[in-house]
């Protein structure tokens, strides 16, 4: 497959989970989504080490246009969602810190084992609050 077809596949499904997280941070209650997010995948693929750079990548780019305008917890939960999709376990973790002036705010990423999968670097500032899920180490 060339390379185009590659980053359009990734972008068209990126946009229509992107879509789903959106909606479902607004009208479907936090302990649902939170349930859903702690079960693993129904299979387990070993060999696709490649497709969490992909989905971040994905993710970020269609997360990033000023149309959709995704914060950083309908990200996590688009990347999980695509990485569970193709039988790869994850973790969405929600964080908290402390910016400038001393308020608090929040932060959701997600890791696969001890790999973090966002382009965002501003989850190493955060203190883990909950995780949802387990990733094998």
């Amino acid at each position: 497959m060339k390379l185009k077809t590659i980053q359009r596949k990734y972008l068209r499904e990126a946009t229509l989970m992107l879509v789903l997280a959106r909606l479902a941070v607004h009208f479907v209650p936090a302990a649902r989504i939170f349930s859903w997010a702690r079960h693993q995948p129904r299979r387990v693929n070993r060999f696709a080490n490649g497709e969490a750079d992909w989905i971040a990548w994905a993710v970020e780019r269609i997360g990033n246009k000023s149309w959709m305008n995704a914060l950083c917890l309908p990200r996590a939960l688009a990347i999980h969602a695509m990485l569970r999709r193709r039988g790869i376990a994850s973790r969405l973790c929600l964080g908290v810190a402390r910016d400038d002036q001393k308020k608090l705010i929040a932060h959701a990423w997600v890791e696969v084992g001890q790999t973090t999968v966002s382009l965002d670097p501003a989850f190493a500032h955060f203190t883990r609050l909950a995780q949802f899920g387990e990733a094998p180490v």
